[in-house]
């Protein structure tokens, strides 16, 4: 059994950036780092570097000839318009990027490590550079050019476990590890995600051949709605599957102050998931995911890792935090003018609200 949970991460996340104008321009997994130090929550002995993936190992699930475009993609800085084309790397979405092999190829290897440790061992591990769920075998999507969750979920798979299972709770559909496991009924995917956003699967009724379930929510989503879908699907759907492991995707995009989607979680409410959902199984892997303001994907990763460990997150910053925080900058214009509380908290006001009817027709559909 490992001893402590362990926290997964690189300095190549902090000088890397998709490119000025694209929402990955922003400093995240480096800002969940130094905020969890600084709040004395991570020291050496639970932190591991990741290793970067092979292509041998990517190739578990990628096309090789499509990581081999991703390699030459980062070694010519461009691609000729058919590769282009075919593999959707060099556009506005998946941009062709200084590390645009080697920071995935980090992410996943992250994922890979988590997965053969937590194969031969019982306990936590938080990747937050992971969590790319829309990555296809032989494509990038979504900003996602490798899918780490598959990989990992895979290794775990491989090492000797018999059942993981996936909960999402990105803004966005997980398709890309909803598709790699629909004919494997080893794997339960699950995700909780924005109705009509984009990639614009996931539907209710949609199941990928049976072992999926999907809920997609209404805008406003709240934290009442939340911890209703986790106490009355999410976690009777994991006791019901009795997995060997639990893989949580914690996209930091459903908060209220993202830009990237119309809902309105407190951080509080995904720690509060997390929380639940780590109890369903004695392996833990918790992944990052979406997030697209600095102040608020680095605080509430922060405190996903706290919340691993036991710690409330609900607690003053420290003098080094509250300077990692004001050291933080935005370009759109909500980060011109950020309230005072993006700088001193870590926790989220709550955001309690009534539990909708469409939240009780999804759960009572997926519950079938």
């Amino acid at each position: 059994m490992l001893t402590r949970p362990l926290f997964i991460g690189s300095e190549i996340y902090r000088a890397s950036s998709y490119g000025r104008k694209h929402p990955l321009a922003i400093p995240r997994v480096s800002t969940a780092i130094d905020l969890s130090r600084a709040m004395g929550w991570l020291d050496h002995r639970s932190y591991l570097d990741s290793p970067m993936a092979t292509p041998d190992q990517l190739a578990r699930y990628h096309d090789r000839t499509y990581i081999d475009t991703v390699r030459r993609a980062e070694a010519d800085q461009r691609l000729d318009p058919e590769s282009r084309d075919r593999y959707n790397i060099g556009r506005l979405e998946n941009p062709i990027f200084a590390e645009v092999f080697r920071r995935p190829a980090t992410a996943s290897g992250g994922s890979l490590m988590a997965g053969r440790l937590l194969a031969d061992h019982e306990g936590i591990i938080y990747n937050p550079a992971g969590g790319t769920h829309h990555g296809m075998p032989d494509r990038a999507s979504g900003f996602c050019y490798f899918n780490d969750p598959v990989l990992g979920i895979l290794t775990m798979l491989d090492g000797g476990l018999e059942r993981v299972y996936y909960v999402d709770l990105d803004a966005h559909h997980g398709d890309g590890v909803e598709y790699g496991f629909a004919d494997d009924d080893r794997v339960l995917t699950v995700s909780v995600h924005e109705a009509g956003r984009w990639p614009y699967t996931g539907k209710v009724e949609e199941r990928a051949g049976g072992l999926a379930r999907n809920l997609p929510v209404p805008i406003e989503f709240n934290d009442s709605e939340l911890a209703y879908i986790v106490d009355e699907a999410l976690i009777p759907l994991g006791r019901r599957f009795d997995a060997d492991a639990v893989v949580i995707q914690c996209g930091a995009d459903a908060l209220a102050d993202d830009p990237m989607s119309r809902l309105g979680l407190s951080n509080r409410a995904l720690w509060a998931a997390v929380a639940e959902l780590s109890t369903l199984a004695p392996r833990v892997l918790v992944l990052g995911g979406g997030g697209y303001n600095p102040w608020s994907v680095g605080r509430c990763w922060a405190g996903v890792w706290a919340t691993l460990k036991g710690i409330d997150p609900d607690v003053p910053v420290t003098p080094d935090a509250e300077e990692v925080l004001r050291a933080l900058t935005w370009t759109r214009r909500q980060g011109q003018n950020p309230p005072e509380h993006w700088f001193t908290t870590i926790a989220d006001a709550p955001r309690p609200g009534h539990v909708r009817d469409d939240i009780l027709r999804i759960v009572d559909t997926v519950m079938e």
